[in-house]
C-alpha cells in the first residue's frame, strides 16, 4: 500500500493480524523494507508487522537531499497515524536504529519498546558521509557496491544469493535518496536524547561489524538502563539477512517473555482478539458465582493456549470457528466471528471453513453456521 504523508507517497507493507500488537520495522540505508522479511515471516504471527521504505528508498517517493534523522522519524510516525496505529513496539536497524531512537525521543508514549540492530547514537566521521554523498550523486551508486558489502556482510557471505539480493537492492536505490539519507547520519548524534530514554530496549549487533562495531552498541547499552545487549557471532552489519534465525529469536524472545502470570497474558491477548469494549462488559458482569470460572478461562485458554507461538492468530480463530460450529456453540460462535475482525480471518476464510465443517461436521451444523456468520456480518457491518 502507500500512505501520503509529508507531500511524499510511502510505500508501506502490513502483515499479521490486525488486533495484534504493532511492530515498526525501519530498514538500513542504501537498502528496502525486504531486509526484514525472515523477521516479518515469523513474528506476523503475534505482531501487526508495519514495513515502511524510507524517504527516497524503495518505492517511496524521493525528494531532494539533505534529510535529517528527526525527518525521516516524523515520516515513520505519520505511517503510524494514518493506520490508525497509537503504539507500537520500533525496530530499526543501522540508520533504522537512529530513526527509532529518534522516534522513542519525539513521541515516548508511543513507543512499547525499542530493538537496535546494528546502529549506534551518532555514526562518524560526518566527512565520510558528506563524501558519499558526493560520490553518488556524481557517478551513481556502482562506486559504492564493493566497499560497501565489504561491511554490510562478512566474506564468506558476501557471494551468498541473500547478499546478492543486497547488493541489487544497494544499485538500484536512487543516488538522491541514498545521498540524502547521508547527509542525516552526518549531521546526527542522538547521545543527549537516547541517553534519557528508559524504554524496554533491545541492542544486537554482529560481532564482525565494521560500520557500528561492538563498541557502539556497548556504548548505547550504558546509555539506556536497563537494556538488553546480544553479540551475534559470524555476522556483520546487516544480520537480519545473514543470520535471520539468530536476530528473529533474539527479537522474539524479548517482544514476547515468556509469562509465568498465564491469567495477565490471557487478559491482553483476550482484549486484542474479542476487543476492549467486549472484555469490559464481560469482567464488568463477573459475579462471586463465576468469577473462579472466568479466570480460568482467561488463564488456560487465552493465556496458556492463544499466546503460544505455533500457530497464528488467524489460523487459531479459524480452528475456533469449526468448532464451535461443529459442536453446535452458537453463542461462542458468534463471539468469534465478531472477533475475526482483529485476527486478520476474512469472510472469505470463514466461508471455506464452514464448506469444511459441512462434509466434516454435518450439513446441518454448516447450515446453522452459515445463517449466524451472514447475521453477524450485517450486525459488524452495521
Amino acid at each position: 500500500m502507500f500512505i501520503h504523508a509529508h507531500e511524499i507517497d510511502i510505500h508501506v507493507q502490513v502483515s499479521g493480524p490486525p488486533g495484534a500488537p504493532p511492530l515498526l520495522l525501519l530498514h538500513s540505508l542504501g537498502t528496502n523494507l525486504h531486509i526484514w522479511d525472515d523477521q516479518t515471516e515469523a513474528l506476523s504471527r503475534s505482531f501487526r508487522v508495519i514495513r515502511p521504505d524510507m524517504r527516497g528508498h524503495g518505492l517511496t517517493t524521493l525528494t531532494p537531499g539533505p534529510y535529517s534523522i528527526a525527518q525521516l522519524a516524523q515520516d515513520a510516525l505519520a505511517v503510524l497515524s494514518a493506520l490508525g496505529i497509537e503504539t507500537a513496539h520500533v525496530a530499526g536497524i543501522s540508520i533504522g536504529g537512529l530513526i527509532a531512537q529518534s522516534i522513542a525521543a519525539q513521541a515516548t508514549h508511543r513507543v512499547r519498546s525499542l530493538t537496535l540492530v546494528d546502529t549506534a547514537m551518532v555514526i562518524p566521521p560526518p566527512e565520510g558521509w558528506h563524501t558519499r554523498a558526493a560520490t553518488v550523486r556524481a557517478q551513481g551508486m556502482a562506486p559504492l557496491a564493493d566497499p560497501v558489502m565489504a561491511r554490510w556482510v562478512t566474506p564468506s557471505f558476501v557471494h551468498a544469493p541473500a547478499a546478492l539480493g543486497l547488493r541489487a537492492m544497494l544499485l538500484r536505490t536512487p543516488p538522491e535518496g541514498y545521498a540524502g539519507a547521508a547527509e542525516a547520519l552526518a549531521a546526527a548524534d542522538l547521545t543527549s536524547s537516547t541517553s534519557a530514554l528508559t524504554l524496554p530496549t533491545l541492542i544486537i549487533v554482529g560481532d564482525q561489524d565494521l560500520a557500528t562495531p561492538v563498541a557502539a552498541s556497548e556504548a548505547m547499552h550504558a546509555a539506556i538502563p536497563g537494556s538488553k545487549l546480544v553479540i551475534l557471532p559470524s555476522a556483520a552489519h546487516i544480520p537480519t539477512v545473514e543470520v535471520p534465525n539468530a536476530v528473529t529469536a533474539a527479537m522474539a524472545e524479548f517482544l514476547s517473555p515468556e509469562n509465568p502470570d498465564y491469567y495477565e497474558a490471557g487478559m491482553t491477548v483476550r482484549r486484542q482478539v474479542l476487543g476492549e469494549a467486549h472484555v469490559a462488559r464481560a469482567t464488568a458482569g463477573i459475579t462471586e458465582f463465576d468469577r473462579a470460572f472466568q479466570h480460568f478461562i482467561t488463564r488456560t485458554a487465552w493465556g496458556g493456549i492463544w499466546t503460544r507461538p505455533g500457530l497464528d492468530r488467524r489460523t487459531r480463530s479459524l480452528l475456533t470457528i469449526a468448532m464451535m460450529a461443529c459442536l453446535g456453540h452458537h453463542e461462542e460462535l458468534k463471539l468469534h466471528i465478531r472477533a475475526s475482525a482483529n485476527t486478520g480471518a476474512t469472510p472469505e476464510d470463514i466461508a471455506e471453513v464452514l464448506m469444511q465443517v459441512a462434509v466434516y461436521g454435518g450439513i446441518p451444523a454448516a447450515n446453522s453456521a452459515f445463517r449466524i456468520a451472514k447475521d453477524t456480518f450485517k450486525e459488524m457491518h452495521a
